[in-house]
């Protein structure tokens, strides 16, 4: 198979599955799997054995759920325009507004729809300023209790989204505490509550079982369905992203230059100035990747070999499925990596390509 491609091999994708699963009976609390980090829909069958449906950050979005993963489509926006919010109802079985604003804007349109409005509880556990929904002056989300419940008779549930790679239970719990104090006399009037995603509970060593029990017994004393959206936790280590060295060179350093870039194909990797990831980067000789785009810091991170690299060596970056294939785009016209699939019993199948056209159709 021509690199590079995104490979995404379903076995690793069932460990997290079934620890969503083994949550969902334990807890009662359903999943959603995010869009916004994962829409490789040729998986949806698959995943859809384990998960309850789907949430989106747009029209588009929660159109594909709806289309082509079984179970709830919960559709979110930070803004609908008049133009979408037909269609928007159309595909969803719940609408969860950002606003109050938008919330009145299509009350009519969105009547007798199941409803929700985004809370800004003002907390969250974002490392980075670019990603913190709690940052200051937030636009995601209503924040004061007392104009939230002025209209919470126009709404039968609340989202909370506040968790950022949040592997530690115990901040998690302190941070719904912290939500319960400040929220809790309205989520008693709810039949439902969305936590959002971003709690990394399929993670190696997560204590899974103290997090059933405090979900547990959350939905128990506010009367309420939990929803969890789990993004990075469904797929995470599910998929590699398949290169092959193109040219060495040295310059201070070794340097390989791959047939990808982290511009076109790892986009957060350059957003947040991290490095991919390469098992086992161990060896006596050091190298820097680098990707083909003419971006002076188009770089994967450096990395270990056990001998020298050449032109035509495979490399494999680790941990490729969140928020890769939903970001990738045609910057230089770099070849967009395809896409397959490793099934359970080993085989491998190429679900998409991309070529010239593809590029040429998205421009005009």
């Amino acid at each position: 198979m021509q690199t590079p491609y995104y490979l995404i091999d379903k076995s690793r994708l069932l460990e997290n599955l079934e620890k969503i699963a083994w949550l969902r009976e334990a807890s009662g609390a359903k999943s959603l799997l995010a869009l916004k980090c994962f829409a490789t829909w040729s998986t949806f069958d698959f995943m859809a054995q384990y998960m309850d449906g789907t949430t989106s950050s747009s029209l588009y979005e929660v159109r594909l759920g709806h289309e082509t993963f079984a179970g709830e489509t919960h559709a979110y926006s930070v803004a609908y325009a008049e133009h979408e919010i037909a269609e928007v109802l159309a595909c969803s079985d719940k609408i969860i507004f950002n606003s109050i604003s938008q919330l009145l804007r299509f009350g009519d349109a969105s009547k007798g729809h199941v409803r929700g409005l985004r809370v800004n509880p003002g907390v969250s556990t974002s490392e980075f300023d670019l990603a913190d929904p709690a940052r200051p002056f937030s636009r995601l989300g209503e924040h004061d209790p007392s104009e939230i419940s002025a209209v919470k008779d126009q709404v039968s549930g609340l989202m909370f989204h506040n968790n950022c790679e949040n592997d530690d239970f115990a901040r998690f719990d302190e941070m719904l505490g912290l939500i319960e104090d400040r929220f809790g006399t309205i989520i008693k009037d709810m039949e439902w509550i969305s936590l959002g995603g971003g709690i990394h509970f399929t993670g190696e060593d997560y204590p899974l079982e103290q997090l059933a029990a405090r979900l547990k017994t959350f939905a128990q004393t506010y009367g309420v369905q939990v929803y969890l959206e789990p993004g990075e936790a469904a797929i995470t280590g599910a998929a590699t992203l398949e290169v092959t060295v193109l040219d060495t060179m040295h310059n201070g350093k070794n340097l390989a230059i791959v047939d990808s870039s982290i511009e076109a194909h790892m986009l957060d990797l350059l957003i947040y100035r991290e490095p991919a990831k390469i098992s086992p980067d161990t060896g006596e000789h050091e190298w820097m990747i680098c990707g083909k785009s003419c971006l002076a810091g188009d770089i994967f991170g450096e990395f270990r070999f056990d001998a020298p690299l050449k032109a035509g060596d495979r490399l494999s970056f680790q941990d490729a499925a969140g928020y890769t294939m939903v970001k990738k785009n045609w910057f230089n016209g770099v070849k967009m990596p395809s896409i397959a699939i490793r099934e359970l019993d080993g085989t491998t199948r190429l679900v998409r390509e991309f070529g010239y056209d593809d590029f040429a159709a998205a421009l005009s």
